[in-house]
Formats: structure tokens, sequence, C-alpha cells
């Protein structure tokens, strides 16, 4: 009743919320993923899908079909795993920035295990440009940072937006300094802050320094000041704050896979993982 292969575009679906974005991540064209859809939809008896012009939502039988696809889809990897021979197994000095550990990383690593069991991470979370001096240093043996556009260290996965938040209730005084809460160097949010708004002749000050995205989230809820993010990963109690406020446009911000060249086969796989599973969410390019 259920084939596998239905399953996966069922699952991409219900993660990415697109069927373009699920395409994407499978590697196949848009109107089979809508092809597997219908006909399990056809096997379940019903919409697994509320589908309009702006969203995609998982259906009440839609959510009774999520466990029973994950179990079959998990369930053919262990068998392919199994037949194939020998798993992967090890270690891998993973670091991350701290801006996708705190949004994206969970669901990354909770996959990773599924499809890597034997795989033990040592993970670290940092700037990104310290994450890149430890890789260098042989510390590391994979990370997931940001660069600034045109930087070409690593491979690029994505590019976004960067943009201004605060609380819902922030506001900026005419005439006075903009409040930063910003990163220690070499943060590089934190330079392309202080730029931006060097550029637009606008006075600025720091008003809350801190080394790690907690501090900065309850500095930004708290009102201290403003803060540049990557749009995608803005925390929930954070807004992106309005063009009326008048802050110059921070550009934009590129997220890269940095890997060691003699990576052993843990590293690749994770790399390689990180590919497949980041890019189909995000893709390349400004959105």
């Amino acid at each position: 009743m259920l084939d596998p292969r239905l399953c996966r575009s069922f699952l991409a679906v219900a993660e990415t919320r697109s069927f373009t974005a699920a395409a994407r991540r499978l590697g196949v064209g848009q109107p089979t993923v809508s092809q597997h859809i219908r006909r399990l939809e056809d096997a379940a008896g019903g919409l697994l899908f509320a589908r309009d012009t702006h969203a995609v939502d998982l259906t009440a039988r839609g959510q009774a079909m999520l466990g029973f696809a994950q179990t079959i889809v998990d369930t053919e990897d262990r068998a392919a795993r199994h037949f194939r021979g020998a798993e992967i197994r090890g270690r891998v000095r993973f670091g991350v920035s701290e801006d996708f550990a705190l949004g994206e990383l969970p669901d990354v690593l909770h996959r990773l295990r599924r499809s890597h069991p034997l795989v033990d991470v040592e993970l670290t979370v940092e700037l990104s440009d310290t994450l890149a001096q430890r890789l260098r240093a042989g510390q590391l043996d994979v990370v997931l940072g940001k660069r600034r556009p045109g930087a070409t260290r690593g491979r690029l996965l994505w590019r976004e937006p960067l943009v201004w938040i605060g609380s819902a209730a922030t506001v900026l005084e005419p005439g006075q300094p903009v409040p930063l809460v910003q990163y220690p160097m070499p943060s590089i949010t934190r330079q392309v802050a202080v730029e931006c708004l060097e550029r637009a002749g606008t006075e600025w000050r720091a008003a809350c320094q801190t080394s790690s995205l907690t501090g900065l989230r309850a500095a930004a809820t708290a009102g201290l000041g403003v803060s540049l993010h990557a749009r995608s990963l803005i925390p929930a109690d954070l807004v992106e704050l309005p063009a009326e406020l008048g802050l110059p446009d921070p550009g934009d911000i590129e997220f890269m896979l940095l890997a060691r060249d003699s990576a052993e086969e843990p590293a690749v796989a994770l790399a390689e993982f990180i590919m497949d599973r980041v890019s189909g969410l995000h893709p390349t390019g400004r959105p």
C-alpha cells in the first residue's frame, strides 16, 4: 500500500511545506512529487495536504500518515545499510554557527542519527570565523558557518538577506545613536552592522556585547538595542524591524560548508548529508 518512494516525497513535502522545495531536495521534478502525493492520497483514501496558493498544511489524515511513512522509510534505509555491508562509523568534529545551532540544527542531527546511527558527533558552537580558524588548525572536521557575499572559502549552501531585529516594542530615538546588541569580534554580523551604519552616516553605540545567542536574545527582547540576523533564522521572541525606523539595508549573508581536505569517512558522510539536507530547504541565491 505504502510505496517507500511515495513516502519519501510525502515526508519531504511535510517538512518543507512546499512541493517545489521537496522536489529540489529529492532531485526530481515538481510534477513527480505531485504525482507521488496523489498516488499516496489514493492509497490512503483521502487528502494528506490542504493546499492553496500561499500554504501547504497537513490534514488530520496527513498527520496520521507521518509516523507510518517515517517508519517505512527508516526500515528501507536500515535494510539497505544491512545488505550493503559495513556501515559508516566513527567520530566527526562538527562546528556550527550559533544562529543555526538554535534553529535547524536539532532536526539535521536527528536525521543524521537515523541515516548514520554509528557516527558520533563532537559538536562545537562558535562564531563562524573562529570555527574556520579551528578547522584550519585541525581541531574540527566540518564547519557550517557564515561568510560575506563574494568570499570564496567553503561551499555555498544558501544566501539570504540580513535584517535588523529587535523586540516588538523597539523604538529608536530620533537624533540618538543606534544602540547595538552585538557579538564580540570576529563576528561577521557585528562587522557588517558597524560598516553599514557608518556608510550611511548613522551614529551607533555598543549598548550590549554578548558571546552567545541566548544573551543576544535576552538583551534585544529587553529592549537594550537592535541587532543583525539572517532573516530565516530570527529567534521566535524577536521580530524583523520595519523599514520606517530608517535603518540602512545591510545586504545579504551567505551560509557555507567547510571540510578538511583529509577528512575521514564520517566527516565526508556528514558534509554530504548537510549539502543534501540544508540545500533542499534553502535554495541557493537570494529569495
